[in-house]
Formats: structure tokens, C-alpha cells, sequence
């Protein structure tokens, strides 16, 4: 009888610890703001969408939640999505770079180094996404964005629409003038592309930058953008309010996020092959990512 009741007390001490565990995850009920920085109307609040969220406080990815194995997207060449490269651990989500031990072809391409790619399962409209991240200090990408899906959809839809929040890279191998700095910037993007036969929309690109106070390998940085309606678009770093923009195209379909370590051909593989850092210095850190909607 005693080792009955001794087991029913631990079960509800671990169902507590559970809870209060679950409660600690998500116990945030507003985005990162400065004060005053927060712009939501004064009749709104801001609820946590959980499925587009996470504290990354497990021991591996969720996959109810992300999908990592790149949702029929296999990496620019030469950088080949890999999910081995990809794993929660110390609190954080965390996707490092790799040279691989030898080339790949995948698609009539070669591919000599590996990334990662994290993408939500679930989407959504207008809302605010967050997210603490620490970029690796390699030539490749570390990124966080949105874009939306084509897969089954007919009509105008069928158009891409993407929401670079941010899009940085840790070595410049580039001597473009438009990459000076970009290692230090916030850099964000409204993109509109494949504009179906017939469709009045417009396709281009309208960006949006923010000075960083040194290198975006050197510390956590928390990236935002309020996605507020079709037509409007404003973006926060670290808490404060950096600009607006506006989309070149209707920004009212569903959108998926996006965490991307990848490579790009206006930052070119350098001679080295650009992977002699630690393991530290290759890996691109989201401390956690948050989704949020308003309501009433």
C-alpha cells in the first residue's frame, strides 16, 4: 500500500514538474520590445501561436512542429541540405556548416558543403515573428524568413511571396560594393516572383536595413517583423523599430518560416573552401523562435 501511494505521489510531483516545465517554455505573453516600441492597437493583445514556436529546450528537433530535411528543396549548389547538420542542444537550435569528404551530385549539380534547413509544418498570415539568433562565421548563410507555398494551389495564388527577416552572411567573399557591411546589417527583403500567366501582380524586391553594432557572429541579436497587412511591413531588431516597407506585391497568402543555412552564388566557395573554424564558428544559433497573432 505504501509503495502505491509513494508512486501516485511521484507521478503528481512529475506531472506537475511537466506543467510547470511546459508553463516556464511559453511563459511569454508579449514579443521582445524596448518599451514603447510595441506597436500593436490598444484594443489587441498578442497570443502565442505554439506550432510556429519554440524554446528549443529539448534534447532533439521537433518534427510535429519543423521539418528538416528541406520539403523537396535540396540547397543551392554547392551547399546540399543535410540533416545531420542540424540538432537542439544547450537550449538552442543549431545548424552547422560542413566541407563534405567529398563532392555529391545530386541533380546534374555538384555539391562540396553542407547546411541546413528548418521549416515550419504549419503557416500562417498576418503576425509578428521573432527570433534570438546567433549567425556562423562562415561564407555561408544564416537566415530567417518567410515564404509561402505553391504545392497544390491553382490560380494567382500560385505566385511566390517571400519575407527575407533575416538574411546574413559571417565571412564576405564578395567584393560587390552592395555587400560592404553585410556582415554587420540587419538584412531584410519583401521579394514577389513566378508570377502566373495572366496575374496582375507586380514581381520585384523592396528592402529594408538596419546598422548592427558589430558583427552579427559576435553575439545573440533578436530579429522581428510585424507583418501587419497586405501592404505593409515593418521590421525590429533587437527590440526597436527599424523601418517599413512595402511589399511590391500583395503580401495576403499564407507564409511558412524558414531557418536556412545555405550557400550563395554572389558570395562565392573562397579558396580555402572557407570551413577551417571550430565547430563553434560553423554553426549558425537560434536561441528560440516565436510566432504571434493578435487578438482581441
Amino acid at each position: 500500500m505504501k509503495t502505491l501511494l509513494k508512486f501516485k505521489r511521484f507521478k503528481q510531483i512529475s506531472l506537475a514538474l511537466l506543467f510547470l516545465t511546459t508553463s516556464i517554455a511559453f511563459a511569454q505573453n508579449t514579443p521582445y520590445f524596448n518599451a514603447g516600441e510595441d506597436p500593436k492597437p490598444a484594443n489587441k493583445t498578442w497570443k502565442l501561436v505554439k506550432n510556429m514556436s519554440d524554446e528549443f529546450e529539448g534534447k532533439k528537433v521537433d518534427e510535429k512542429k519543423w521539418q528538416i530535411s528541406g520539403q523537396g528543396w535540396i540547397g543551392r549548389a554547392p551547399g546540399l541540405f543535410q540533416a545531420e547538420n542540424i540538432k537542439v542542444a544547450d537550449g538552442g537550435l543549431q545548424i552547422t556548416t560542413t566541407l563534405l569528404p567529398k563532392p555529391i551530385t545530386k541533380n546534374n549539380k555538384e555539391f562540396t558543403h553542407g547546411g541546413g534547413y528548418v521549416g515550419s509544418i504549419k503557416g500562417m498570415t498576418y503576425g509578428y515573428y521573432e527570433c534570438e539568433m546567433k549567425a556562423n562565421k562562415t561564407f555561408m548563410s544564416s537566415t530567417f524568413w518567410l515564404i509561402n507555398e505553391g504545392k497544390g494551389i491553382q490560380g494567382c495564388d500560385k505566385r511566390t511571396t517571400e519575407l527575407d527577416i533575416q538574411e546574413t552572411v559571417g565571412q564576405i567573399t564578395s567584393d560587390a560594393k552592395w555587400m560592404e557591411n553585410f556582415d554587420q546589417k540587419m538584412n531584410s527583403n519583401t521579394h514577389s516572383r513566378n508570377i502566373p500567366e495572366g496575374c496582375n501582380y507586380e514581381k520585384g524586391s523592396n528592402k529594408s536595413s538596419a546598422k548592427i553594432d558589430g558583427k552579427v557572429y559576435d553575439d545573440f541579436h533578436v530579429y522581428g517583423v510585424w507583418w501587419k497587412s497586405k501592404d505593409e511591413v515593418l521590421f525590429f531588431l533587437d527590440g526597436k523599430f527599424q523601418g517599413k516597407v512595402t511589399p511590391p506585391a500583395d503580401y495576403d497568402i499564407e507564409m511558412y518560416l524558414r531557418m536556412v543555412v545555405e550557400t550563395y552564388d554572389w558570395n562565392p566557395v573562397p579558396k580555402d573552401g572557407g570551413m577551417s573554424g571550430s565547430v563553434a564558428d560553423r554553426t549558425t544559433t537560434y536561441n528560440w523562435v516565436r510566432s504571434w497573432e493578435l487578438v482581441d
